[in-house]
């Protein structure tokens, strides 16, 4: 049951943050889930693929390297380093050019083989100086990520 629940945990990862594809949305979440972490309008599953489109307007070239996934009973909790360049609006700031690099947290509560939960935790303060709209950094003061250039990952929905 644990590496089951890591498995949904990764291709919710891989095919919604990174890959912003909204029939794995329909897929892997309960009708009555449940996100703590953005505003809903009553509607979860339209919420989180909002969600996807505003990142995809926004952010080009996610990356998002699971750092460590630890399971117990029926929750998955992650640690990630993920990457974007910001190409457009992104969390009200108009596009920079500029890529970011930062850790996040995630914790999914699986039930029957579908998200039932989701919490997120993200340096809002290191992703914002490093897009230029924060005093005391730069572009390229945060941790990069591997494989991350200058030029080169929300995930698809860290905002």
């Amino acid at each position: 049951m644990l590496d089951d629940n890591k498995a949904i945990v990764r291709r919710f990862v891989d095919e919604i943050f990174v890959g912003g594809r909204h029939d794995t949305v329909d897929e892997l979440l309960a009708d009555d889930f449940v996100g703590h972490t953005w505003p809903s309008t009553g509607d979860p599953k339209a919420d989180l693929k909002a969600a996807i489109d505003r990142a995809a307007a926004g952010l080009a070239e996610p990356e998002f390297r699971i750092e460590d996934m630890i399971a117990e009973g029926d929750r998955v909790a992650v640690r990630l380093t993920t990457a974007a360049t910001q190409v457009g609006e992104f969390m009200g700031m108009p596009g920079t050019g500029k890529r970011y690099s930062i850790e996040e947290i995630h914790v999914f509560r699986i039930r029957s083989g579908k998200v039932v939960e989701h919490w997120h935790q993200f340096d809002q303060m290191g992703l914002m100086r490093q897009l230029g709209a924060a005093p005391g950094g730069s572009p390229t003061s945060g941790r990069p990520a591997a494989g991350a250039t200058p030029t080169g990952g929300e995930q698809g929905v860290a905002g």
